[in-house]
């Protein structure tokens, strides 16, 4: 004998499907919104396998620029202590992974700096902390790069292979969290000549460093 369907159980299943559609739906804006973005990363792959999982909000430009840089501080923070962990013999491995170390802090304190500004940004004053947070990303991107260069006349105890792996993990996600900034930033009708001239005050002499129309970048 077949069981009778009630009228309950029809609304309960309504009720599932509408909320599982509402849910695909809600995600799908960040979903279409991470791939569009990613798209013209440096890394694309990586942009869009990070952001993807990120479990914090991002339906805005500015939400997927925090996000990126959320990620790069989580993989320095995991790098610094890759680092502090390495069992180094001679003078210059451990030169090497002294340098690194306080280059992987300044670029620390250089993504927090970032993240700050990012949160506290305003229509009237959108540019000027925009052109900062370019620098600073710019900046840590350059540690790294520089902390790379460092291991490069490094042989003995210490598996190059293992310290470049952990370094270009962090300086991807950093060059992806720079493009999505800029993202950000010609999203608002982007002035370039505050940027170029804090690029040219703060880098311009710098080894590794050159000034574009679109901001600081470095070789990596």
């Amino acid at each position: 004998m077949r069981t009778p369907f009630s009228f309950s159980s029809l609304i309960l299943l309504l009720a599932i499907i509408s909320s599982t559609h509402a849910k695909n739906h809600k995600n799908a804006p960040k979903k279409d919104l991470v791939r569009t973005s990613c798209a013209n990363a440096s890394y694309p792959a990586i942009c869009l396998e990070t952001l993807s999982s990120y479990s914090g909000v991002a339906t805005t430009l500015r939400d997927l620029a925090k996000a990126g840089v959320k990620v790069t501080l989580s993989r320095s923070k995991a790098a610094s202590n890759f680092l502090a962990q390495l069992k180094s013999q001679s003078k210059r491995e451990q030169g090497a992974v002294r340098n690194c170390l306080e280059l992987m802090g300044n670029s620390l304190d250089e993504l927090s700096e970032t993240l700050s500004e990012l949160q506290q940004l305003r229509s009237g004053d959108f540019r000027w902390h925009m052109s900062n947070v370019e620098i600073w990303v710019s900046a840590a991107l350059t540690n790294e790069n520089t902390c790379l260069d460092g291991f490069k006349e490094v042989g003995g105890y210490i598996n190059k292979s293992d310290v470049k792996r952990e370094i270009r993990n962090v300086a991807r996600v950093t060059s992806n969290a720079l493009y999505l900034i800029h993202l950000l930033d010609q999203s608002h009708g982007k002035r370039t000549d505050i940027i170029k001239e804090k690029c040219k005050r703060h880098f311009g002499s710098v080894l590794g460093f050159f000034c574009l129309v679109d901001g600081c970048s470095t070789y990596l």
